[in-house]
């Protein structure tokens, strides 16, 4: 042991010693440009080192962080900056509540130039272990290889979950209770198609189309019992435009929504969420179980009409105890009045908020470049752009975290083609904290990526999901068919 320690100390002496020495130079007004932009964020403690390089031609990086407790880092590199993990780690917790100070010096051309300071700070809200999304070639037609992954906030560590290349067919639509990782619903799409359901590490998979439903179930809910998963169904289909600043529609045909009672293998329907004249989708359950949020809209000739279908935010009263539906429907946002289309209701677990996206027309929000987060206060009824986070490209798809402190969302802001998940908070008084692009271990890694990540999903701990087990009833035929109750 004392031989370990010998060598262990005489590397970190040889890296100190390699480092050179930053010389007083030019000394800049302004904080440098980052990639990824982590000048000022705000950040839980628990989140893996915020690795980033300098915009700009230099041949050395040097950077020095400090906070209010505890010890500095210091790191130099001659391309990028990676921070030690557990001296990062160490770092953050002690100043957990507090604000790091990130000093920035680049050399070019011979001489050094230091940056302005700037901040990073750590919020005293903690964040849940992980994200699951996936990860899929942003296509048209052929998927290619793609699949569900979770990844580990505290450090780079990622595992797949399920891919295709193990029930060749496609994986979409994974969901959790309230974050819960022992429970989980995702669907299969082609041969070997299904609904897959999770429960304490065990796996079912179940055939959802019925005689009395629309097509198979497609975007999932839990209910916060646990007892309950709401679903739309969907008749979609895919078209192209010509214009270049948009390049598909995926358009609703035909779409209603139903509840499954996971207890008694039941679908619940009701005609409030099944008009033949009316599209509903999108559904999502109030934190008490006690409203059914979902999409709405009229209906209109396709594809003639399809950039006139914008769809309004609608609530309707459930009964967990009997599985029942109020007869009143409630519109919270009208799509008349603000010429504007809804989707993605998610609200915030503690109750206080509701993030939907708005867009121009129809319900695929990821394709439309000027789609956008908006927040409405449940308590108040008042509804504003979220124009601390929002960009001039996507901003789509978003969940909470489990104490309704950060959330995360789908953005194409980099370069409009790929959606990357972007991270925030929110605090008590409903202050909204600059979003920061999700670290990874090299700065390059986004660039060098030809996926887009959808679906971004928080978990609270590792998922319980034994992926062979999932290949093997997903390759076998047997299929557990919902039963039908109007």
């Amino acid at each position: 042991m004392k031989f370990l320690l010998g060598v262990i100390g005489c590397v970190c002496v040889c890296l100190s010693s390699c480092m050179e020495q930053v010389v007083n130079g030019q000394i800049l007004d302004e904080v440098p440009l980052l990639f990824p932009d982590y000048a000022d964020v705000t950040v839980p403690a628990s989140i893996a080192p915020l690795n980033f390089t300098v915009d700009g031609e230099f041949s050395k990086i040097d950077v020095v962080v400090t906070g209010e407790r505890g010890q500095e880092i210091h790191v130099q590199h001659a391309r990028e900056i990676r921070f030690p993990l557990k001296a990062w780690q160490r770092m953050l917790e002690e100043n957990a509540g507090g604000a790091l100070q990130v000093s920035v010096s680049v050399k070019s051309d011979g001489s050094w130039k230091r940056y302005a300071l700037f901040s990073i700070y750590v919020s005293e809200y903690p964040l849940d272990y992980g994200l699951v999304y996936r990860r899929v070639v942003p296509g048209y037609e052929v998927y290619g290889k793609m699949g569900i992954y979770e990844r580990n906030l505290s450090d780079f560590k990622e595992r797949p979950l399920v891919e295709n290349t193990l029930i060749h067919g496609c994986v979409n639509c994974h969901s959790f209770p309230m974050g819960d990782p022992s429970r989980m619903s995702f669907h299969i799409r082609g041969e070997h198609g299904g609904t897959v359901l999770t429960s304490g590490g065990k796996a079912e998979i179940y055939h959802t189309k019925t005689d009395q439903t629309l097509a198979s179930c497609v975007y999932p809910y839990w209910h916060p019992s646990g007892n309950y998963i709401a679903y739309s169904v969907n008749e979609t289909q895919q078209t192209f435009h010509s214009a270049q600043h948009k390049r598909v529609e995926v358009v609703d045909w035909d779409s209603d929504v139903v509840v499954y009672q996971v207890e008694t293998n039941e679908l619940i329907s009701c005609p409030q969420l099944k008009s033949g004249s009316v599209l509903e989708t999108f559904p999502a359950f109030s934190p008490d179980g006690g409203t059914l949020y979902f999409c709405s809209a009229e209906r209109k000739q396709i594809p003639a009409e399809y950039d006139q279908i914008r769809y309004s935010l609608c609530s309707v009263g459930f009964d967990p105890v009997t599985g029942s539906f109020s007869q009143e429907v409630d519109t919270l946002v009208s799509a008349r009045e603000l010429n504007k289309s809804v989707s993605f209701p998610r609200p915030s677990y503690d109750g206080k908020y509701l993030m939907y996206t708005l867009l121009d027309y129809g319900n695929f929000s990821i394709w439309h470049p000027e789609s956008d987060l908006w927040l409405m206060d449940l308590e108040t009824g008042e509804t504003r752009p979220l124009d601390e986070v929002n960009s001039n490209n996507v901003d789509s798809y978003h969940s909470w975290s489990s104490n309704s402190r950060w959330f995360v969302f789908s953005s194409r802001r980099i370069d409009g083609l790929y959606t990357r998940p972007y991270l925030a908070s929110i605090d008590e008084q409903g202050k909204i904290s600059k979003p920061f692009l999700l670290p990874q271990e090299y700065t390059d890694y986004y660039g060098n990526s030809f996926y887009s990540f959808n679906i971004p999903e928080f978990v609270t701990g590792p998922v319980q999901l034994d992926p062979r087990e999932v290949e093997y009833k997903a390759l076998g035929k047997e299929r557990k068919p919902f039963a039908y109750r109007p």
